[in-house]
């Protein structure tokens, strides 16, 4: 007797699942014309088909307990229903190559999409986990793979080749270090000296110093691109050389003559494998020229 309830207990919940995910795909073909939303991962659209029709199948077999032949054809059915999903799966990722990252804090999502056929690479703004609408289209036509680092919690920065062999970066931005009301430069509010393991950057009046193994870089401030208020990628000839990030524990100061808490962190823009540098507040910004 407690066997059979516990069958019949499994059986609804499953049915009880399988309901919900069709809903919710119900649910995302209305809304996904009308707000314009997606899937961050398109493939998500064919994984939820074949986890709703497993449980259904489950709840048929606990609730009304069909024959032996019936079960038969129905897990036949169902295994081709799910070799069917699988193939458009892997189908739809050659037309649309889809590239997903989850922030170490699991708050964000970060989606990006590129069209196989005209090269376009675009990315997307998550909204509640799962859904997500087109933000931005990246300026370049990628060559290979998308490399993704999380420089902070709701900071990813996107490296990847060109077409014309030279490097970028894309930075995602999911948050901000002020009040949120205003708009900030980043490079104004990372005033002064910044120390890391054998490597220095001051900001100055002429634009950001970065002094690795003893070599100094000078980027003037029109050699940055700003993304969001987190973060800028200081470039030389058209081409990222290094991304600066505001960490988590960054505070921007009411007055920017004041000294600066927090960290930041320094990231080299390169294909190869690389550690992010973090860097301390070393002096005085007025002794800073």
């Amino acid at each position: 007797m407690n066997k059979l309830r516990t069958q019949n207990i499994i059986g609804w919940l499953s049915l009880m699942i399988s309901l919900g995910f069709f809903f919710l795909q119900i649910g995302y073909l209305v809304i996904s014309r009308k707000h314009q939303v997606e899937y961050v991962d398109d493939r998500l659209f064919y994984l939820i088909n074949i986890i709703c029709f497993v449980f259904l199948f489950l709840a048929l077999l606990l609730l009304i307990k069909p024959r032996k032949k019936l079960k038969l054809v129905g897990a036949s059915i169902l295994f081709i229903f799910i070799v069917g999903q699988i193939y458009m799966l892997i189908s739809s990722n050659q037309i649309v190559k889809n590239t997903v990252s989850v922030s170490p804090d699991w708050k964000h999502v970060l989606s990006i999409k590129e069209n196989m056929e005209n090269g376009d690479v675009v990315y997307y703004r998550d909204y509640y986990r799962i859904l997500a609408r087109p933000k931005e289209v990246l300026p370049h036509k990628i060559k290979g793979e998308l490399k993704i680092e999380w420089l902070a919690d709701d900071v990813a920065a996107i490296t990847y080749e060109t077409e014309d062999n030279t490097i970028q970066q894309f930075v995602a931005t999911y948050g901000y270090r002020g009040d949120g009301l205003s708009y900030y430069e980043v490079g104004a509010v990372i005033h002064g000296k910044w120390q890391g393991e054998n490597i220095e950057l001051i900001t100055g009046t002429e634009g950001l110093t970065v002094t690795e193994k003893g070599i100094q870089t000078l980027f003037e401030w029109d050699e940055m691109e700003q993304f969001g208020t987190l973060a800028i990628v200081l470039k030389k000839n058209n081409e990222a050389v290094w991304t600066v990030a505001l960490n988590d524990n960054f505070e921007v100061p009411s007055d920017y003559s004041l000294p600066t808490e927090g960290n930041i962190t320094l990231y080299k823009a390169t294909m190869e494998d690389n550690e992010l540098i973090l860097l301390d507040y070393g002096g005085n910004p007025e002794l800073v020229q």
